[in-house]
């Protein structure tokens, strides 16, 4: 048996928002260290704020001003800090109720070990140097001891939300990091592509051809071994027009993107199709791959000048 292929893999884009009032001025707060919640109807304060009560679902737009100490009600470790995490040393991910405040803001808690800290313990806000109305404007919170002065909770005060320079809209990075394996067999079919084949396998119960193959008929369940070279050729099922160029994908737009039923195969991948006007691709149309030098997979597929198959020898697969 050839050894399963795995390797890293990295989901990673840019998540733009616009904010309303209530959430901008929550961040332009941040920015000028003010923490701003917003009062219910019957009086709560809601640290962060929402735009509607998750009780009543009525919308709130009473915004106050609360603490930036308070107290946690309750944390967990965190040992190993990730990638963009808020600390890049151990830390407590904490539920911190902000005096003033009838629910609790999650953020990081700087401690020094777990032992250090409890729930009860007094925290405060550690702001960030430089802030740029984000929730990263609060670094972190740290513990503070303000037994002295009694601490507690305050009563919140009202504001306006007015700041200079709001702030509108962020963007805001989502990654994901995966290590992925194909499993069985598509290690095979994607080996099988590194000599320009393309390989399915065979449902020993109804004899379906499955491309790629998935290891086990989705409607048989059962599991699939044998393997069906398949193609080159094939037939266009159904397309898009895409008309919006992706980032580092250096395609011009308008492009073409199909299902493709390869000879032989009963179940149809995508891939591009060039070599022809978009406005040209139709179901039917007979294709061929176009392989580049030392590609593991077919650049585009290009019409081959055969006649358009008929519909009733694909529309099983549309």
């Amino acid at each position: 048996m050839p050894e399963v292929l795995k390797a890293p893999l990295v989901v990673e884009f840019p998540f733009t928002r616009s904010l309303g009032p209530v959430q901008g001025a929550f961040l332009t707060g941040l920015r000028e260290r003010v923490v701003l919640g917003v009062r219910t109807s019957d009086g709560r304060t809601l640290v962060p704020p929402v735009e509607y009560d998750p009780v009543t679902a009525e919308e709130i737009r009473d915004l106050v001003e609360v603490a930036p100490t308070g107290t946690v009600t309750t944390w967990a470790w965190n040992h190993a800090p990730r990638r963009d995490q808020p600390l890049d040393t151990p830390f407590a991910w904490a539920l911190v109720r902000l005096d003033g405040a009838d629910t609790a803001l999650l953020h990081a808690l700087d401690a020094p070990g777990p032992d250090a800290v409890h729930t009860g313990m007094r925290v405060r806000v550690r702001w960030a140097e430089e802030r740029v109305g984000a929730i990263t404007d609060i670094a972190c919170f740290e513990p503070y001891d303000d037994s002295p002065n009694g601490g507690g909770p305050a009563e919140p005060a009202h504001h306006t939300g007015e700041f200079e320079d709001p702030v509108t809209g962020i963007v805001a990075p989502a990654r994901l990091d995966y290590t992925y394996s194909p499993g069985r067999a598509q290690t095979a079919y994607i080996n099988a592509l590194a000599d320009r084949r393309n390989v399915g396998e065979r449902c020993p119960s109804c004899r379906k051809v499955y491309v790629p193959p998935r290891g086990a008929c989705p409607t048989c369940g059962v599991a699939t071994l044998e393997q069906v070279e398949v193609g080159p050729r094939g037939t266009v099922t159904t397309f898009c027009i895409v008309n919006i160029k992706a980032k580092n994908l250096d395609i011009e737009v308008p492009y073409v993107y199909a299902h493709i039923a390869l000879d032989g195969a009963d179940l149809a991948l995508h891939g591009r199709i060039g070599g022809i006007p978009y406005d040209q691709v139709r179901m039917g149309l007979r294709v061929e791959p176009v392989w580049t030098e030392g590609a593991r997979y077919p650049d585009h597929y290009r019409p081959t000048g055969e006649p358009d198959a008929d519909y009733d020898t694909y529309k099983e697969l549309v």
